[in-house]
């Protein structure tokens, strides 16, 4: 294959996995809301198509087809980059997770890990743009409220995953998965614990989705939002869900190790992506069955409960590995 060829490979396998990531958030969105409705005792969407299957499709029209609005009081460049750093910062974290023996979207990096949450950080930035610069006192909270939010559990999930490097002795994914002969969720039940925390609250999900909060602040960062900008954000979160949960299978749950997955490269994927949409049915349980939270409630088990813990999960660590490993 020459180098023309191989680049045109490249890309063509970078617009499908693109358009693949897309269409299956749309239809994450429907898994949630039949969940919801089973775990409530309704219905959820079942009209559009069998089983419902054409709602996605129907509301990725509806959003596509909505006059794009900017308000004339905000701050225009600033308001059209805040979508997509969400939206991009996600599709490219996901370039780095190995799916599969020998399979990944990207080439495995050396500081994988490092990297991924380097850009956990941009999204981070994406939705305090939002909120700011809409230029409201709704958005402008919200923002204030994601940028404390974020602060506080990145610091707690950056001590969970350093029990699983100090593991693995590599901050390569792949490199993790491989030394998983027994899954870290065994080895490291109480970081895995501050890891799925952390990540629900990463994602703004309930009983964490303070920066949203629709009683208290209309509808939070995104209120001036509409159309594809506001799209975008709402692909961006149930992106951020499948994220979190395919980095919690790859970190805790052996990521694509299972029956016949050594012999069975396609049987590896499949592994994974039933380990990743186990932890999302966890994210909609979750939505189904807890309040929210008060923002002082919030903000105090972030830096009083979860990042103590995370701090002494890794001294713990530490010790098993230097005296009895």
């Amino acid at each position: 294959m020459d180098s023309l060829q191989y680049w045109i490979f490249i890309l063509v396998g970078m617009v499908i996995t693109i358009f693949g990531l897309i269409l299956v958030a749309g239809y994450t969105v429907l898994f949630e809301r039949r969940c919801l409705a089973l775990l409530q005792d309704r219905y959820g969407p079942n009209r559009a198509g069998p089983l419902g299957l054409f709602q996605a499709l129907c509301d990725a029209a509806k959003l596509l087809t909505k006059e794009y609005f900017m308000p004339g009081f905000v701050d225009k460049k600033l308001y059209a980059l805040a979508p997509i750093l969400v939206v991009v910062s996600i599709l490219v974290s996901f370039a780095l997770l190995p799916i599969g023996k020998n399979i990944s979207w990207a080439a495995d990096l050396n500081i994988g890990l490092l990297f991924l949450m380097g850009l956990s950080s941009i999204h981070a930035y994406g939705v305090f743009l939002g909120g700011w610069a809409s230029s409201s006192k709704y958005t402008m909270l919200g923002a204030i409220r994601t940028i404390a939010q974020l602060i506080s559990y990145e610091l707690a999930m950056g001590m969970a995953v350093l029990g699983v490097v100090m593991l693995a002795g590599s901050f390569s994914l792949t490199q993790i998965v491989d030394a998983q002969t027994t899954p870290y969720i065994l080895l490291q039940p109480v970081g895995f614990l501050v890891f799925l925390i952390a990540g629900i609250a990463e994602t703004h999900r309930l009983p964490f989705d303070m920066p949203e909060a629709e009683n208290e602040l209309n509808a939070g960062f995104n209120t001036e939002y509409g159309g594809m900008p506001f799209a975008m954000f709402f692909l961006g979160e149930y992106l951020g869900v499948i994220l979190v949960g395919a980095l919690a299978t790859t970190l805790y749950l052996g990521g694509w190790h299972g029956p016949w997955a050594e012999a069975y490269p396609l049987v590896g994927v499949l592994w994974f992506v039933l380990k990743t949409f186990l932890l999302v049915f966890f994210f909609v349980w979750m939505r189904a069955s807890l309040p929210r939270t008060r923002y002082d409630q919030l903000m105090a088990f972030g830096w009083k409960f979860l990042l103590p813990i995370g701090i002494v999960n890794i001294i713990v660590t530490a010790l098993v590995g230097t005296f009895w490993m």
